[in-house]
């Protein structure tokens, strides 16, 4: 009979969702590769804040690579794997630390076998319950360990994101990596980030599981559940689900009862033979794996306190100090605990001054100094410096509590000076938590007197306006136009929009009783006017001749001015141009009537 392949004698489906959240870029990854024997599913997630690099992309590239190449379930074979991302991580870190926390899931279609580092995880569901969910290599997984939270407090824990172990870390890595797990069919696996965990309960997965009968469907569901808690920031999520909904099933083998067998007489031989060496060696064996444990976890502190991350040189001193206790090593003991009260001091020092409390940091600070003396990896210049740096930031938080207090008083100018010049010493000292509260409480302080200074000016000129319309009443429409002018510039500069048309609309009026409209001149009483003067000329220089004409003309004369004295007369009385000439021939009229007729009465004689 013919090799079986197990991929065409399995059934294996899988699907996944992956999206950035409340961000640009999302930094997770996922992949996976289905071979005729083998399967590799690895889901990563980004922890470092490179732009250009995503360290999550390597991490799962890089193991599929190695496993395409050699495809197996060796804990040790993938532990190579493992180690060879991890150290391309550290190699490609130029400008950032690259790190990132992964789960790797690789299964011969009838078992499979788990690793991973840091707080990406693995659910695997039986019968619509969780079989095994993956430790976290976190400080919270730790505290729960050790009993000191409960473990379902892990998942919200505030130290849950602090990891000891992950691929890109300074020195050497060391997942965990399981031992063969069989397989059953209707078998489900979740891999996920903590974007997506952190958002759905154990609880709410098992029930996604159990009302979901295909990945892609089980996928979507864990996203509606986590979208759904409508949290302000989301993280970057992903998850991968993977139904086993038929697992290869070897045939048996006779091969078997014999391993089976000698097994047997080998477990008998040791118990009654040999159960003292063999207690023995597994003791030794125990007990130097601890030792290594113990110095990696020192070294892996060092290397955190030469880079200033202090909380994470905590744990891992920790983590140290209790294999020193196991191994009943006390000389080492004693050395962990004196490093790690020196990390802690400095630990409290930062704490205090994220909360402002300048006195308490100074004293950490000046304990770290004193505790620190002896161990070279500790920069004692950089604590000394941030020592220094405490009467400067003390100076701060009294100018910001004058300030306060000034706020409080409605000393808005008082409160803005204060506040930038604790801006200046912060910005100085770089003392990024008080630039924060420094920002807001100076944007505060400038809104207010911004307010205040715009409600003195509405009142300028609403008093401006008053002073126009008093003006305006009583006739000065000069200095009412004035008035108005200068409250129009106010409002515009406050930006009192209908404030400056209704100033618009009030000087539009005066300018109107200002300078009323010319009336357009009377075309026929301009002409009538003009006729008039014209027939005076004329009258008048009739006059002045009739005065020469012969006696035998006068009558004649006289009729004719008589004639036109009527005419003028009738001209136009509304012109005072026309009756001035009216009276004036009219004048000339009767003076020369005077005169001729004597004349005329002595030529009838």
């Amino acid at each position: 009979m013919g090799r079986r392949m197990r991929k065409e004698n399995s059934e294996f489906n899988t699907a996944f969702v992956s999206e950035a959240g409340s961000f640009l870029k999302n930094r997770d990854f996922y992949g996976c590769v289905e071979l005729e024997d083998w399967a590799c599913y690895v889901m990563a997630d980004g922890l470092d804040t490179d732009t250009e690099v995503n360290s999550a992309q390597i991490t799962v590239q890089t193991i599929l690579e190695s496993f395409l190449d050699k495809p197996t379930m060796s804990k040790r074979r993938l532990t190579e794997y493992i180690k060879i991302a991890h150290e391309w991580l550290q190699y490609e870190s130029r400008r950032v630390r690259l790190k990132a926390g992964f789960v790797i899931v690789v299964t011969d279609y009838t078992r499979m076998v788990w690793a991973s580092a840091g707080h990406t995880r693995l659910y695997h569901f039986r019968g619509n319950r969780i079989a095994l969910k993956s430790k976290d290599h976190s400080v919270a997984a730790r505290l729960a360990a050790e009993g000191q939270i409960a473990e379902d407090r892990v998942d919200q824990h505030d130290e849950r994101g602090n990891l000891n172990e992950y691929a890109g870390k300074p020195g050497m890595i060391k997942p965990y990596v399981s031992d063969k797990i069989k397989l059953a069919d209707g078998d489900v696996l979740v891999l996920c980030t903590p974007g997506m965990w952190e958002g759905v309960q154990d609880a709410e997965m098992i029930d996604a599981v159990e009302g979901a009968n295909d990945p892609q469907t089980l996928a979507d569901t864990l996203e509606e559940v986590m979208l759904s808690k409508q949290r302000a920031r989301i993280e970057n999520y992903s998850a991968a689900a993977i139904y086993v909904n038929k697992i290869f099933h070897e045939e048996p083998k006779n091969r078997k009862k014999w391993i089976k067998r000698i097994a047997i007489m080998l477990i008998m031989l040791l118990i009654f033979g040999g159960a003292g060496i063999f207690y023995a060696v597994k003791s030794a064996a125990k007990k130097a794996e601890l030792v290594v444990d113990m110095l990696q976890y020192e070294q892996n502190a060092d290397q955190y306190v030469k880079e200033q991350e202090y909380a994470k040189a905590v744990s891992d001193y920790s983590l140290a100090r209790n294999n020193s206790i196991k191994v009943k090593d006390p000389i080492h003991k004693k050395l962990f605990t004196e490093k790690m009260a020196a990390a802690q001091t400095l630990v409290d020092g930062d704490a205090h001054l994220k909360e402002g409390d300048i006195t308490k940091a100074t004293a950490s600070y000046t304990k770290a100094l004193e505790l620190t003396e002896s161990y070279s990896m500790f920069n004692r210049e950089v604590i000394s410096e941030r020592l220094e740096q405490m009467t400067t930031f003390q100076q701060v938080q009294d100018w910001i509590t004058e300030g306060d207090l000034k706020l409080q008083n409605g000393d808005y100018s008082g409160a803005i000076i204060l506040y930038k010049r604790a801006r200046t010493a912060a910005t100085e000292t770089a003392y990024k938590d008080a630039l924060k509260e420094i920002a807001t409480k100076l944007e505060t302080a400038e809104t207010k007197r911004a307010d205040i200074k715009r409600q003195s000016r509405q009142l300028q000129a609403d008093t401006l306006e008053q002073k126009g319309d008093r003006f305006n009443e009583a006739g000065d429409y000069a200095g009412a136009l004035t008035a108005y002018e200068k409250a129009q510039e106010i409002y515009q500069e406050i930006d009192m929009l209908e404030r400056v048309l209704a100033m618009e609309r009030k000087i539009n009026k005066l300018d109107e009783k200002l300078n009323p409209p010319v009336p357009a001149a009377d075309l026929n009483t301009d002409t009538a006017g003009f006729g008039s003067a014209d027939m005076s000329g004329m009258n008048t220089d009739l006059s002045s001749s009739t005065g020469g004409m012969n006696t035998n003309n006068s009558v004649g004369s006289s009729s004719s001015n008589t004639s036109n004295t009527s005419n003028t007369t009738n001209g136009d009385t509304n012109s005072s141009v026309g009756t001035g000439a009216t009276n004036a021939v009219s004048t000339n009229t009767t003076e020369i009537e005077s005169e001729e007729q004597p004349t005329t009465e002595g030529g009838d004689s």
